[in-house]
This record gives C-alpha cells, structure tokens and sequence, in this order.
C-alpha cells in the first residue's frame, strides 16, 4: 500500500511542545518498577494527558506514543508556558483521525523523560536529584511502565497503540511484550531494532553531552550552568538525519544567513542558521540527562532480544499491526520498515514526502489517512 501527496514538505509544523499547563496534566504513583538490565526504581511516577472519555466497557482507549523529544502533550493550544500546539494537534478532536467523540486518547510521558514523568532529573529517594545515578532503561521498561498505567486507568485492553520514530519502538513492543493487551497498533518512520547505523548516530551526540565540560558527570543540576553547549551539538547532529538530502538542499541549498558572509567572513550559510535555531530550542526546553537516557534506550531496542528474533517476537500477536516507513527516511529508512513488516507476515505502507523522518510529524493528512484506516 502506498500513500501519495504532493512531494513538498509542508511549511510549519512543530515537533513538540513545552510542558502543557498544569490543569492538562495528569499524574500517576505507579509503585516500583524492576528493570530488563536488573537495576529498579523503588517509585516510579507517570505523566500523562488524555482527550475523549473512557467507555463503560473500557474498550476506547489508545495509546498515542511520542518520539525522543517529545512528551505527553500530543494535541492543544498555545498557552502559558506552551508557546506551540501538540505536536499532532490535527489529528485529535472530534471527528478527527483520532476521534475523541469515539475513542478515549491518552499519552504518556515516556520513562526517563523530562515532562513529569521519572527522570534523571527527577528527586531519588535520598531527596537529590538522581542525575548520574538514574539507572539505564530500555523501550520495554519503558513499556512496563505504561502498562502499570495503563492498569490504574482499568485499561486492560488497548484499541490501538501507535506512533512514530522511539514512540514506534514502544507501539512495536506492546504488541510484543503484551500481544493480548493491544487490539490495533501503527508503527510508523520506525524499526524492529536498532541499526548498526543508528547506534552510530547516537554515538557522537551521547559524546558531544558527557564531554560538555559542564557536563560534570551527569550531576549538573546544583550548578548555575549545565552542558547547553554539547546538548546543542547533539540537536544539530540528529537534526540532519531527521530531513532528507534533497529538503535541505530545495531549501537552504549554499545561500548565506541573510546579510552574513561565510566565506572568509565568519558568517554562516543558512542551513546552519537553521540547525543553530533548532539547537536553541531544544537547549530552553529538554534536559541533557534525560537526552542520554533516552538515546541509550533506543539504542538497546530490539524487539527480538531473548526471544529467537523479530518475527518470533510478533508470533502470538493476532491483532492489526499496520507498519509505515517514509520513503525519504534516512535515519529510519524505509527497508526497515518493509523488513518488519515482512517479519509480521505482510507489506509495510509507504509514505512518500520528501520530508525525510520528520515526515511522521508533518504528513497530517497521509499519518491521518492511516490512522482512520486502522480504526476504521
């Protein structure tokens, strides 16, 4: 199956927001939480927002999955300390793809995170903050934690699971880890498990941060000054692999950043202007620990892991799994997506946008097509 469009990525589309107001957010004790490396967190709390009402029958919820930098705020306005809309505003609401005149939306803040949930910057039960020493987490511990959720909310079933790039790797394993607890899942611009390729990418952002003389071991928090510098660098290294070749090139190609001159002069062309602004907003918003965890986790995905591979994971799920990869994709290129959906026995959907990753965010109307499809 193949979705078509228009091949111009769209002009403005925000990937994530800041942290919502507080009314919108919701939290959640979930208790202690045993993790796949053998490390624990004697009390783990969870963020979550959610659109729609949950069913008498409790039948209508899905679960919406952010990707590395996001959080739970998938839909909404602008507001105090929320200068941008949800990252996927126009896919929630009433009679939107995810209809909350049908279904009960709910999103978490991921584990690890920086919007509420657990995290590194979060207080350890010493009453410091954990920095350095919040343990390594994986994308099923991160699952675990939903699902302990997930439980609390009376959800014992989810209509669907879905989203894109980390937040697929989470879609990708509830439908392993808990194949009688999803109905329909989307993993969309993601893979079944990391690449050499991908690792790699990470390798240099993971240094640019723990190098960041203010970095100080990851126990910044007491200090006036935190590792700005390196997580800024590592916006800018994963910022090329969200966009593709020929986007960057229709956009920016070798023009200079307004009146500066980079030949000779010191000025910047303005494709590092770009990344510089990208950077920034990052740096005011997101918290570098909490950066490294989730990286790391990525970097651990592997739906197979101990469990004689990919498609021995997917076996006993007998529910809709849809997977989508972007055919401008190069961070999460499309062949992982035809491989994981070779594993599950079927054809993966393509997007084509010349978008590159970011094309699971800014693809409304293709994300959304599929969306309604797999509700339908």
């Amino acid at each position: 199956m193949t979705i078509t469009t228009q091949r111009t990525c769209p002009a403005t589309a925000p990937r994530v927001c800041p942290e919502a107001p507080p009314h919108h957010l919701q939290y959640r004790q979930i208790g202690a939480l045993d993790l796949e490396t053998g490390g624990r967190l004697p009390e783990v709390r969870v963020a979550y927002e959610t659109w729609g009402r949950l069913n008498a029958r409790a039948d209508n919820a899905v679960l919406v999955e952010h990707a590395l930098t996001g959080d739970s705020h998938v839909a909404g306005p602008a507001g105090p300390g929320q200068p941008t809309p949800g990252w996927w505003d126009g896919l929630v609401g009433p009679g939107r793809p995810l209809d909350t005149d049908r279904f009960f939306i709910v999103a978490t803040n991921v584990l690890g995170g920086c919007r509420g949930t657990t995290g590194p910057a979060s207080t350890a039960p010493d009453g410091k903050p954990w920095g350095s020493r919040f343990p390594f987490v994986t994308i099923r511990d991160q699952v675990a934690a939903e699902a302990a959720l997930a439980d609390q909310l009376g959800i014992h079933r989810w209509a669907a699971v879905l989203g894109g790039s980390m937040g697929g790797m989470r879609a990708g394993e509830w439908v392993a880890s808990y194949p009688d607890r999803v109905q329909a899942a989307l993993v969309l611009a993601s893979t079944g498990a990391a690449s050499a390729e991908q690792i790699a990418w990470c390798q240099p952002q993971l240094l640019a941060i723990r190098q960041d003389p203010h970095f100080r071991g990851g126990d910044y928090y007491d200090h006036p000054v935190g590792p700005d510098a390196g997580l800024g660098l590592a916006r800018r290294i994963a910022h090329v692999t969200y966009r593709s070749e020929q986007e960057l090139a229709d956009r920016f190609g070798r023009r200079a950043q307004g009146t500066e001159q980079p030949l000779g002069g010191g000025g910047r062309y303005a494709v590092e202007s770009y990344l510089d602004h990208h950077a920034a907003k990052l740096v005011n918003r997101f918290d570098a620990n909490s950066y490294l965890v989730l990286t790391e986790s990525m970097s651990s995905h592997d739906l197979g892991r101990g469990r004689g591979g990919v498609a021995a994971a997917l076996q006993g799920y007998t529910g809709r799994l849809l997977v989508a990869g972007v055919d401008s994709d190069r961070l999460y290129p499309l062949r992982q997506s035809e491989e994981l959906a070779a594993a599950a026995g079927q054809q993966a959907t393509i997007i084509r946008s010349e978008c590159g990753h970011d094309a699971f965010l800014l693809e409304t109307a293709q994300v959304g097509a599929l969306v309604r499809g797999l509700l339908a």
